[in-house]
């Protein structure tokens, strides 16, 4: 068994909503095996009060979380990622920095939870909903056992969870 720590970078736009729960899941899951991390090719600079509460609701962590730029990740200095994750369409399409190292990449999409207009029932839905598809993806990507998967075959793994129940893409047709 490798004791290895995998560094895992969640992307979105804002980084203000879904990158952020999945840099908090991760936290909490992958304690031990994993540093999480989260950024935004145009943060907002705020995190989404739905999201903090979200994750303080279901006991996971909201320290040390803010909202920054992806450029921070492709410093010199900055920590070597081993995974790259675009949580959101629209930083899938994005023209990336380059990451050192070459990082695995994926995309797992799942909806605008901070996009859901009306009562502050119906956006803590959104965001409950958000947090229970990105907990799935990211307890699927937790139990791989990275160590004896080749490229190949944990490229696929990984798209496959990307297409995971709440997903914002069809599948991809082989």
């Amino acid at each position: 068994m490798s004791n290895r720590i995998f560094n895992v970078l969640f992307l979105c736009t804002g980084n203000t909503a879904r990158s952020v729960l999945a840099e908090s899941i991760l936290r909490k899951l992958g304690e031990g095996r994993f540093h999480a991390y989260s950024a935004g090719s145009q943060p907002k600079g705020v995190i989404n009060p739905y999201a903090l509460r979200v994750l303080a609701e279901n006991d996971y962590p909201v320290d040390n979380l803010s909202s920054k730029s992806w450029d921070e990740f492709a410093k010199p200095a900055a920590p070597r990622m081993d995974f790259v994750f675009t949580v959101c369409d629209n930083a899938a399409g994005e023209a990336c920095p380059f990451w050192p190292g070459q990082p695995v990449t994926a995309h797992w999409g799942i909806e605008d939870p901070a996009a859901v207009e009306g009562s502050d029932i119906d956006k803590l839905r959104a965001f409950n909903q958000a947090f229970r598809f990105m907990r799935n993806r990211i307890a699927a990507f937790v139990a791989l056992p990275l160590a004896s998967l080749d490229k190949l075959t944990l490229d696929s793994h990984l798209t496959d969870i990307g297409q995971m129940e709440g997903s914002t893409r069809a599948p991809q047709k082989g």
